[in-house]
């Protein structure tokens, strides 16, 4: 029996958006398909504070791997979400992650009315209706968009009304947006490709730089560790544009 909502003592009150493609969906530890089960000490499950929204629409003690039945028909390892959310635990109430990201997809896949889109707000909207508030939308995806110049020059167009539309459909019009730029893809690309992402220029809306965190050795995905270090790079985006600046004291 999973670990629902009703399994938990606490339905968690900020809300995470986890979205994009493999690196957000997590690759670390992970060789051959298998993954190597390591979970480092700034990835561990806290049963207390960090939850996780199941495939089913339910709360659960979050763990690694968060993507396990979202990016089902890959092996996801140690992506940065725990890592984010034991990053900023001490500082906001109970979190709630909520992992969407999917392996391997271009941007025009999560336009809207698409699948990945639509249960991207399906979710986000399941979320907040066990009371929770979305705080923000961590979004770590363009690889895939790395591999021609149609892509490249649609990308930042396409981002942009991404965002519109996440917002727009949850109502939430200043819905903060934390993108990472990505570190590897085509060589021929990859600079336009991060050159878009960071041109994006609307309200609530800042980039997290991966470029140099160490990749594994498919130089394509990012290693546990540093999964871990942009976990918290995330944490430090959010702690200082958009999180109360009084650290949140835990009623009794």
């Amino acid at each position: 029996m999973d670990s629902t909502l009703e399994n938990v003592a606490y339905s968690p009150k900020n809300v995470f958006i986890l979205s994009g493609q493999s690196n957000m969906a997590g690759r670390g530890g992970v060789e051959k398909h298998h993954w190597d089960g390591i979970v480092p000490n700034e990835c561990h499950p806290d049963a207390s504070r960090i939850f996780r929204l199941s495939a089913h629409l339910h709360y659960e003690v979050a763990r690694e791997p968060l993507h396990h039945d979202i990016d089902a028909k890959k092996t996801c390892g140690v992506g940065p979400g725990m890592s984010f959310a034991n990053a900023i635990k001490d500082r906001v109430e109970a979190i709630g992650l909520v992992p969407c990201a999917v392996g391997g997809t271009a941007i025009k896949e999560w336009a809207h009315g698409q699948h990945l889109y639509v249960n991207m707000v399906k979710r986000a909207r399941a979320a907040m209706s066990h009371g929770g508030e979305i705080k923000a939308l961590l979004w770590y995806q363009g690889e895939s968009d790395a591999l021609s110049q149609h892509c490249v020059d649609t990308y930042k167009a396409n981002m942009e009304k991404l965002i519109h539309n996440v917002r727009a459909d949850l109502h939430l019009p200043s819905l903060p947006i934390i993108q990472v730029a990505i570190a590897s893809g085509d060589e021929k690309y990859i600079e336009k490709i991060r050159e878009a992402q960071k041109a994006i220029d609307l309200p609530n809306v800042v980039c997290v730089d991966a470029m140099g965190l160490q990749l594994k050795g498919d130089n394509l995905h990012l290693t546990t560790e540093s999964q871990v270090k942009l976990g918290q790079m995330l944490a430090d985006a959010y702690l200082t544009h958009f999180a109360p600046q009084e650290p949140c004291v835990a009623s009794s």
